[in-house]
């Protein structure tokens, strides 16, 4: 295990305000004290490229009333993204403002040629507004301009050296872009876009002249929370500020009816949400559907004020994902089947697995889970009409999206279509390309990674005092966040031994264990973990707490454990 470096020059620079125990993880971190403040007044402004264009745009489609249409992308991102889009633009006085989301079955994703043709038969769109996707939408986006529809492309992936046509495109990842929030997930640009328009509209007095409230983009903040988390996006100042300025309102209730109904049917209380709620309980819900079928359903639980509708929906979406959960174990049996008959023995330096009856929109989650047992690169395939849509899961040392450019740029035409980031991208490529495939990506990571296999350890925050494993540590990281990608939370590590230990839920290990040296017994659970025959073990861990019964109790939540020789 690896210990994670303390800047000692910023542990000092720290106010006493700030407790002992919790400098060491912030300076471990490389995070300044004035980067813990996470008040609406400290966001970034926005400073896109094209930013004016889209301002100008969308305020002479407020005057004139024009038919506005938000194109998004069938994940939780993207429904976030949509319901943000139109929720601001109706509090804006759009009178004609609707949704489309792409079924990913029947038009692929993004802005592609399929969703514009039935834009334009059930909806006639005057402007088409794409919300977490679009930049590589070229086709789509052409079709759209040469019928006559204004197209502006809100979208956080990275773009190609060429974009699609559109009268404006808001991405803080464009080439010459000086907007510095460039993590951002999908919402976060929407939202960005219009919070500059609604300062836009009240300078020029907009909102006065037209009779209409100053519209509360507040009001949106748990929305913008909920996708930013379940995209994994890295989490720095900016990112961390919207979502704790969510989690604060949907602690307070003051959110879409459809995040509390989904929190009530996931039993996860609205007053204690934490970041890894709206991740493990919230998102997935949302994302079934869209794995499923459409994601409109969850777009519409988020964006009815109705609470009866919300729980209705959220009954729906939750049937969807109890479906995806017993088709994910499937294939991810299936494709451990196949990993098995392959030598491993040495590792990989990326996996590549198919097969017909996989579905679709599950090989993402199938990618992230293998990825995460063999750290390495992993694409899984799925059969989509005559050819094969792919979901690729990256590690920290290879960045997908710029390795698929590679792989294209030295294999024209074997790759049909791709986009994604550092981490995770999709792609499609003919039926009988897939070995091709297969041989390629694995032969470019090889070489990216000068033929030697990354080490695989886990990042801690090193050793805890017995006097540190306390239950008021515990509640003090639960308020320090939020956590997640690129603002870890911590992980600690020790000698224990166990004093006793049982399987709970068929799969998992609870247990007691006590501190070499300390009398002190906590008890722990480790998921996905078989009873151990060594009692003298190395534990990984996080302080977490334990509810039960209305009793509030630490617990270790185990995130590895060895036995020691």
């Amino acid at each position: 295990m690896l210990t994670r470096q303390l800047d000692s020059s910023l542990f000092d620079s720290y106010s006493d305000d700030i407790p002992t125990f919790l400098k060491k993880i912030y300076a471990a971190r490389s995070v300044s004290e004035a980067q813990l403040s996470l008040g609406l007044a400290q966001l970034l402004t926005p400073k896109f490229e094209q930013l004016d264009s889209a301002l100008s745009l969308l305020e002479n489609s407020l005057n004139e009333q024009k038919r506005i249409l938000i194109i998004g992308d069938f994940d939780c991102d993207g429904a976030t993204a949509s319901v943000v889009a139109v929720k601001s633009l109706r509090m804006m006085g759009a009178k004609y403002v609707d949704f489309l989301v792409p079924n990913r079955f029947e038009h692929g994703y993004g802005l592609s040629p399929e969703i514009v043709q039935l834009a334009i038969k059930e909806k006639q769109p005057d402007l088409i507004i794409t919300v977490d996707n679009g930049i590589s939408s070229f086709e789509g986006a052409k079709l759209a301009k040469e019928s006559g529809i204004q197209v502006i492309i809100t979208d956080h992936h990275l773009p190609s050296d060429t974009l699609p046509e559109a009268d404006a495109i808001i991405n803080p990842n464009l080439k010459g872009c000086e907007f510095l929030s460039k993590n951002l997930a999908g919402v976060g640009v929407c939202f960005y876009l219009f919070s500059a328009l609604k300062t836009h509209l009240n300078k020029i007095q907009y909102f006065a002249k037209n009779n209409i409230a100053l519209p509360d983009l507040r009001t949106v903040l748990d929305l913008v929370a909920l996708g930013t988390v379940a995209d994994v996006v890295k989490l720095d100042q900016n990112n961390r500020i919207l979502i704790d300025q969510g989690i604060k309102r949907i602690q307070q209730k003051l959110c879409s009816p459809g995040i509390l109904a989904l929190l009530e049917i996931a039993n996860r209380p609205a007053q204690t949400l934490q970041a890894s709620d709206l991740g493990f309980a919230v998102g997935p819900r949302l994302n079934a559907a869209g794995r499923l079928s459409d994601i409109s359903r969850g777009i519409k639980c988020l964006l009815t004020n109705d609470m009866n509708d919300a729980r209705r929906y959220a009954k729906e979406l939750e049937e969807f994902n109890q479906k995806r959960k017993e088709e994910q174990t499937r294939i991810q049996d299936e494709a451990q089947a196949i990993v098995d008959a392959q030598d491993v023995s040495e590792g990989k330096f990326a996996l590549s697995l198919f097969d017909p009856t996989w579905h679709e929109g599950i090989v993402g989650i199938v990618a992230g889970k293998l990825k995460e047992d063999y750290h390495c690169p992993v694409a899984v395939f799925a059969k989509s009409g005559n050819f094969l849509k792919g979901s690729i899961r990256s590690i920290p040392s290879v960045h997908i999206k710029d390795l698929l450019d590679l792989v294209d740029r030295n294999n024209p035409g074997l790759i049909l279509k791709f986009g994604g980031h550092a981490m995770a991208a999709g792609l499609s490529i003919k039926s009988e390309e897939f070995y091709s495939f297969k041989r390629a990506f694995h032969d470019a990571i090889k070489t990216h990674l000068n033929d030697e296999i990354p080490k695989v350890e886990l990042l801690t925050d090193g050793k805890l005092e017995a006097f540190d494993i306390s239950l008021k540590n515990a509640e003090i990281l639960k308020t320090a966040g939020p956590w997640g990608q690129g603002f870890e939370e911590p992980i600690f590590f020790g000698n224990f031994e166990i004093v006793d230990q049982k399987v709970v839920g068929e799969k998992h290990l609870k247990c007691r264990l006590k501190l070499v040296g300390d009398t002190q017994v906590h008890d722990a659970i480790a998921f996905f973990q078989a009873p151990l025959e060594s009692t003298s073990v190395e534990v990984a861990y996080k302080l977490s707490i334990n509810i039960w019964r209305g009793n509030t109790s630490l617990q270790l939540m185990v995130e590895q454990i060895n036995p020691l020789l």
